[in-house]
């Protein structure tokens, strides 16, 4: 059995199991036991963290136990398939652990030689087509931490045929990372992936021209390794799928602006990544309110959710479109996803940088929110200073936020001067408080007051707390610290 037939017989073990195919992690995890590469490495080719392998590994080797009726360990994989001891029955027939029967090659003859391009087996299992993909305005991503339940619930979505995604966060919080790990999970669901950022403000125009040449582009039927698209550059896809081949799209479409992309979207299943959304947007309004020249992208947004198609769109920003309140009435067609912090997972990144005290660590997570690229600011700050002494760091009276100012002046510029003294305000409250009355303080109107409020929610700058019936507010500790040490400005 060589590595080829190791994964399709995994792959149905998981199939049978779980409902799923084997994906991209379990097959790098698979393939990289049986070349004797270790978690560490298998990680560094995934642009992912060891702990999520390894995690997954684990899970993993469960299964495959289950439904071998043997105990399977990464250590032992080789030579329990060398020996032959997963098919120590009198038959090739496998009982998987849902009763049905797995018919399997009974030659055992696993490649001791490191192979990165097994061979196809002579009667592949069919799998889906490799779609064509333009990754070229994603960003590179080093390292990826465990988001199990958001991969999951995307995952969901887009299965469901969910038409419009918005995945919300503040910066640093982990949104690119996350739809990067989530696309070669469900490539295999798509024709077409196209992934473009807003970060230079392109007119609407300019955004659907793009898409619609890349959708409409002929591709070369079964090249030897279908390409990728970075920046112009060409290189190989990162999780190809055994036994795939590529599928001309349709010819060029005449028909440009909103009509030629939705006819593409209803032509083929296609995955349109918009990142940055958040720019063109207005400063010093309340959220969600587009600059001039770009409330075309407001309709745009409304009628990918209406109109009948079977791909999807997710956006990725700060804050939400005022649009999206609205069409998460039909939650069939429009879903939204608020990424937190990462809780204790976030302990590796200080596993990475040496800090010591780890009986600390807790609480610096705590302070700034499990937000990744802010724990990394800390640490590598705490690390500098303090030489990882983290007891020494958080012997200052007040929280130190170093070169977290800089990120968080990039959300704060962007207030108007209503969420600006509502923001004042509850940096000043010692614990969460109520809105049902506005604050006597304030120089706002209860209306303005509200309003402001319901900005600050959409910009995810402000914590909603349920506490019995009553629904409170407040603002996350480096957030408040920040608003405490520096005087807004009344101008961009």
């Amino acid at each position: 059995m060589d590595i080829a037939e190791v994964l399709t017989l995994a792959d149905q073990l998981i199939f049978a199991k779980t409902g799923k195919h084997l994906d991209y992690v379990q097959d790098a995890i698979l393939r990289g036991t049986l070349e004797d590469a270790t978690y560490t490495q298998i990680a560094q080719e995934l642009y992912s963290s060891p702990s999520h392998v390894r995690n997954v590994g684990s899970d993993l080797w469960k299964t495959l136990s289950k439904g071998l009726k043997r105990n399977i360990t990464k250590n032992n994989l080789r030579t329990v398939l060398e020996k032959g001891i997963v098919y120590n029955y009198k038959s090739s027939i496998v009982e998987n652990i849902t009763g049905e029967n797995i018919t399997v090659n009974k030659n055992l003859n696993v490649c001791p030689e490191k192979v990165r391009s097994p061979k196809t087996p002579q009667n592949p299992q069919p799998t889906a087509k490799q779609p064509r993909i333009d990754l070229g305005d994603a960003p590179e991503i080093s390292t990826f931490f465990d988001r199990t339940s958001e991969l999951t619930t995307l995952e969901n979505w887009i299965s469901s045929r969910t038409r419009l995604i918005t995945i919300l966060g503040l910066s640093g919080i982990g949104k690119t990372a996350l739809t990067l790990q989530l696309i070669p999970q469900i490539q295999h669901e798509f024709d077409c992936i196209i992934w473009r950022s807003l970060h230079n403000a392109p007119p609407l125009q300019t955004l659907q021209t793009d898409i619609i040449k890349f959708l409409s582009q002929q591709q070369e039927t079964n090249p030897p390794n279908p390409p990728l698209s970075r920046g112009g550059e060409e290189i190989q896809p990162p999780y190809p799928r055994r036994g795939e081949e590529i599928q001309p799209l349709s010819p060029p479409l005449s028909k440009g602006g909103l009509g030629g992309v939705i006819h593409h979207l209803r032509s083929h299943r296609c995955l349109i990544i918009v990142d940055d959304v958040q720019t063109i947007f207005s400063s010093q309004q309340l959220a969600g309110n587009y600059q001039p020249g770009y409330e075309n992208y407001g309709a745009f947004f409304k009628q990918i959710v209406e109109s009948c198609h079977n791909s999807c769109i997710i956006l990725i920003s700060w804050e939400k479109p005022r649009e999206i309140a609205a069409l998460e009435s039909h939650p069939k067609n429009c879903q939204t996803l608020q990424l937190n912090g990462l809780g204790e997972s976030a302990r590796e990144i200080f596993t990475e940088k040496g800090l010591a005290e780890s009986e600390n660590w807790s609480e610096l997570i705590e302070f700034y929110q499990g937000n990744p690229l802010w724990l990394n600011t800390i640490a590598a700050a705490i690390q500098d200073l303090f030489s990882g002494n983290i007891s020494d760091f958080l012997s200052y009276d007040s929280l130190v936020l170093g070169d977290l100012e800089y990120l968080l002046h990039q959300h704060f510029q962007r207030l108007s001067d209503s969420e600006k003294q509502v923001m004042s305000w509850l940096a000043n409250q010692n614990k969460a408080v109520e809105i049902s009355k506005k604050p006597a303080l304030l120089e706002l109107s209860p209306s303005e007051f509200l309003k402001a409020v319901e900005s600050l929610r959409r910009r995810l700058l402000i914590e909603k707390v349920q506490k019995g019936d009553r629904t409170l507010f407040t603002l996350q500790r480096a957030i408040a610290e920040y608003i405490k040490t520096h005087t807004f400005e009344q101008s961009a």
